[in-house]
């Protein structure tokens, strides 16, 4: 089976470096928001669209930031999942159907003509056959949703449900178990009450 592999730099994947010009201690006081989107799953585990929704309920603090990124440069991918499991859950991600799963992880930084780059990260649910049994997709514990939001609250990003994060020199390395990240399109982004 093959894999999809893509090399995401350190700023790209959610900011991982110091961002100049943008405050990241306002990063947390941020507004609430919440975000729906229509997800395409075209790739090796079937195909299919339905909606997906994101709430986020802070923004991750600069002090979140730093420790995740320490952890995966200094210690490498598993003190990561560790880490972020630790983190106090930022928001929940689910389907209009099902029950929601907590986000561990959610950062934003200017894009480009006004917009936003989001990202957000969290561990993958396991299920008990995957946890006792442990097949090739165990490896790959991240779900990472990456997000280009405009002026207007509208936009369009990846949602890679089964993923390896590791650094390679100097850049982070998103590998997917799907030949290919579920594309979101659609993405409508408002403010939560």
């Amino acid at each position: 089976m093959k894999r999809m592999t893509r090399a995401v730099t350190t700023l790209a994947f959610a900011g991982l470096v110091a961002i100049s010009g943008f405050d990241t201690h306002a990063q947390s006081n941020a507004p609430k928001e919440e975000f729906d989107a229509i997800a395409i799953v075209s790739n090796n585990l079937g195909s299919g669209a339905g909606t997906v929704q994101m709430r986020v309920n802070r923004w991750s603090a600069e002090i979140e930031r730093e420790r995740l990124t320490n952890a995966l440069v200094q210690k490498g991918p598993e003190a990561l999942l560790k880490e972020l499991i630790r983190t106090k859950p930022v928001g929940i991600i689910k389907t209009p159907d099902s029950l929601g799963y907590d986000l561990h992880y959610a950062y934003q930084r200017p894009g480009e003509d006004g917009g936003r780059e989001i990202v957000i990260a969290t561990d993958r649910p396991i299920g008990f056959w995957e946890a006792r049994n442990q097949p090739r997709s165990f490896d790959y514990p991240f779900t990472v949703i990456q997000m280009q939001i405009d002026r207007n609250g509208e936009g369009t990003g990846t949602l890679s449900y089964a993923t390896r994060i590791r650094v390679v020199k100097d850049t982070i390395e998103l590998e997917n178990f799907a030949t290919s990240p579920v594309m979101l399109t659609k993405i409508s982004a408002r403010r939560s009450t």
